[in-house]
């Protein structure tokens, strides 16, 4: 049997023990941002549902190529400047908007366009 602090029964050192609780501390931080960042993406995802909503209601298309262009741009240049990889960053991005798309298609496809 294992548990956070390593296999049960296992004698440690008070620096290993010292280690491994700031390890799951560290962790739990972790846990909160991961945490934080699916609350925001659902606010995001409501967000952009209105978008699509309109969209459709006006006849316009799912995808913006100017937009998300510009929008890959500007998240790049914050990724540089909180030093995170811009390639992560931009695949961040592409995933969340092929997503967006996906759901403006699908909006598209179930609501009468504006006259």
């Amino acid at each position: 049997m294992v548990s956070v602090n390593g296999p049960v029964g296992v004698e440690r050192t008070e620096d290993e023990r010292e280690a491994l609780d700031e390890l799951l501390d560290i962790r739990q931080s972790i846990d909160n941002i991961d945490a934080a960042l699916v609350h925001l993406l659902a606010e995001r995802f409501k967000f952009t549902q209105q978008v699509g909503r309109l969209k459709a209601a006006h006849g316009l298309p799912p995808a913006d190529p100017d937009r998300e262009r510009a929008q890959i741009h500007r998240l790049r240049s914050l990724a540089e400047e909180s030093r995170l990889d811009p390639a992560f960053a931009e695949k961040f991005l592409n995933f969340i908007v092929a997503e967006v798309i996906h759901h403006h298609e699908q909006i598209a496809a179930t609501s009468p366009t504006a006259d």
